[in-house]
């Protein structure tokens, strides 16, 4: 009996997507857009109203490993809110803030650019954890509403170029790199 091959793939999720292999309501979902001969499920999950990189796989001990909180996993955000933060606000967020019935683990904030007329803040946010709905409502918390979120970069893989909706399949170097970066606590 021969092993299936593992495979690994990068797609850039439209906003409006399921981050599922099935949805019930029949709603198009993040498999439907790769093109593969293998069963594959997602990595984690990205918001229904988000966009960006979505690993899929058919490698149950990779998505394993990229699910653990122990590995803690750079997750990389461009976010767009409404409203013109301030400095000690990003502080406030970057060191953790409670929602729900948590409080978020410190992360890295930094203010890419500002627009006055529109009044809108466009930052770029690091976070360990991947909380249901996380960056939005630690946004929430200080009154700001994201308006966009976009997810570039999960541990040591990038969007790069792929436009929403186009994906590649991970190259065997890049794989073996994801797995070094897992096995080795991230550095």
């Amino acid at each position: 009996m021969s092993r299936e091959e593992k495979v690994v793939y990068l797609l850039n999720k439209p906003k409006g997507i399921i981050s599922s292999a099935s949805d019930e309501k029949g709603r198009k979902t993040v498999v439907d857009f790769v093109d593969s001969k293998y069963r594959l499920y997602p990595i984690g999950r990205l918001d229904f109203d988000s966009s960006g990189l979505i690993l899929l796989s058919n490698d149950g001990e990779l998505t394993q490993k990229m699910l653990h909180p122990k590995f803690n996993i750079d997750k990389v955000y461009e976010v767009t809110i409404n409203g013109l933060i301030r400095k000690e606000e990003i502080e406030k967020l970057s060191k953790g803030v409670r929602i729900d019935s948590y409080k978020t683990a410190p992360c890295e904030i930094r203010l890419l650019r500002t627009n006055d007329n529109k009044k809108t803040s466009f930052l770029e946010v690091t976070i360990h954890e991947g909380k249901n709905r996380q960056i939005r409502k630690m946004f929430e918390t200080l009154g700001y509403k994201v308006t966009r979120l976009n997810r570039i970069k999960e541990a040591n893989i990038s969007l790069g170029k792929l436009q929403p909706g186009e994906y590649r399949k991970l190259k065997p170097i890049e794989v073996v790199r994801l797995k070094k970066y897992l096995d080795s606590g991230n550095d």
